[in-house]
């Protein structure tokens, strides 16, 4: 009999009037494509990044919420990759001094331990009409704030996950973090899950990304310990 080993990283588009490290204007849904960015956004030479204070303010109340220990001092790193959407060729993350760490949250279930909540800000958004052989850019998402939250490996079914995201996003909601809307990419999930034999060391991790629904969440779980526990 094989058990689940689940983890979450869970992003949060942070209700900020201008994008984290700029003044370009935030709140772009339903905008025109690539009208919502300003030198820094495209990566042009020369532009340097003011961190948004409002941005911090947000992701230390959405981490004290979350019963986290919150840092004196955090610092930013560039985590370079050369993709389409990322017009800098680096994001702006937290590594080893995230604003948040340590924390948890009581779900049906157990307790969920949080291991960082960490800012940084978000890539553009690469569109694949379909049977077209072409893809298009949207940069007005580029640069918006994110929190992104990484869990213990603590949950163990698909439900316990959904319970905890709806935890989260309540919270987020009620203190004016985030919409926290996943039809909206406010609020997307990547899922790590590996099996093992109870007293056994745990499997080899898949990453499953990008999942903008507590339904797609729950499925990916049941889907992905399926597949694993039939491999082994």
């Amino acid at each position: 009999m094989y058990r689940a080993v689940i983890g979450l990283e869970v992003h949060l588009q942070l209700r900020t009037r201008s994008k984290l490290f700029s003044a370009c204007p935030a709140d772009y849904h339903g905008a025109e494509p690539n009208t919502y960015t300003d030198p820094l956004t495209l990566g042009l030479p020369g532009t340097l990044p003011t961190l948004n204070r409002e941005a911090v303010d947000l992701a230390l109340m959405f981490g004290l919420a979350l019963n986290c220990d919150v840092s004196g001092f955090t610092q930013f790193h560039r985590k370079n990759y050369f993709y389409p959407d990322a017009p800098k060729n680096f994001q702006l993350s937290q590594y080893d001094r995230p604003i948040a760490r340590n924390g948890y949250l009581d779900v049906e279930g157990g307790r969920i331990r949080i291991k960082r909540a960490h800012l940084e800000d978000d890539a553009g958004k690469l569109i694949h009409p379909a049977y077209a052989p072409y893809s298009l850019l949207d940069l007005n998402r580029a640069g918006s704030p994110l929190i992104e939250m990484v869990t213990e490996a603590d949950i163990t079914s698909p439900e316990q996950a959904r319970a905890f995201l709806e935890a989260v996003q309540a919270i987020a909601q009620s203190l004016g973090v985030s919409d926290a809307t996943p039809e909206e990419g406010k609020m997307r999930c990547d899922v790590n899950l590996s099996v093992h034999r109870p007293g056994q060391p745990w499997g080899t991790k898949v990453e499953v990304k990008n999942l903008n629904s507590f339904r797609s969440v729950a499925r990916a779980i049941e889907y992905e310990t399926a597949r694993q526990t039939r491999v082994l």
